[in-house]
């Protein structure tokens, strides 16, 4: 009995590997709009019975599918970043390894274009903020604690990165040139820069 207990639970966790794949693939192909539930459970050679054991509806599966994607390009960031032994430059490299990421069709489809739409922007933020986003704020409380920026607040800084990233991520993923990453990241890194203690202007001075 146990060895088929566990034999039922693998061929469930197969079935839910396989719906997430091919709906990962039928979203960015598609996006939400147009991919149905037949058409799913059709790639994935499933019923939908066995989909609704897993799921509620499309809306779920998009979300679970949609938590792999950010996962994904969160592990990218911290590989990328973890790498790095000087603290700036795991910052760097941290959004570097995230405007790669998130520039590939179906991460673009997926996390920046049908993400908000589907689910929310408060919802969706929430779930950024699980995933890449953290990295970004560990990263910037880091860089306060060694000095190397001011001691201000981090999270309104991280915010404003993370959505500058988001943005420069949407237009990489509108074109194709070999040169256009090195292009944003002319245009982000002085925004980077202009945080260091070295280089943030003093408090201004009441008159």
């Amino acid at each position: 009995m146990p060895e088929a207990t566990g034999v039922r639970a693998r061929q469930r966790e197969q079935t839910r590997r396989t719906l997430l794949r091919e709906g990962r693939r039928l979203f960015a192909e598609h996006g939400y709009a147009e991919v149905g539930l037949s058409g799913v459970v059709a790639a994935a050679k499933v019923t939908k019975g066995a989909l609704y054991h897993h799921f509620d509806g499309k809306a779920a599966l998009f979300r679970a599918v949609l938590e792999g994607v950010q996962e994904e390009v969160a592990a990218a960031v911290a590989t990328a970043a973890d790498a790095e032994p000087d603290p700036w430059d795991r910052l760097t490299a941290g959004c570097r390894a995230f405007l790669a990421a998130a520039t590939a069709p179906d991460v673009r489809r997926i996390m920046l274009v049908d993400g908000p739409a589907v689910l929310g922007w408060s919802a969706w933020r929430e779930m950024d903020e699980a995933n890449s986003a953290r990295h970004l704020t560990e990263a910037l409380t880091d860089l306060v604690a060694a000095g190397v920026l001011p001691p201000r607040p981090v999270e309104p800084a991280a915010h404003l990165l993370s959505g500058a990233m988001n943005e420069a991520a949407l237009w990489l993923a509108d074109r194709s040139g070999p040169g256009d990453l090195d292009a944003v990241w002319e245009a982000l890194e002085p925004m980077l820069e202009s945080l260091r203690a070295d280089r943030a202007p003093g408090p201004r001075s009441g008159r």
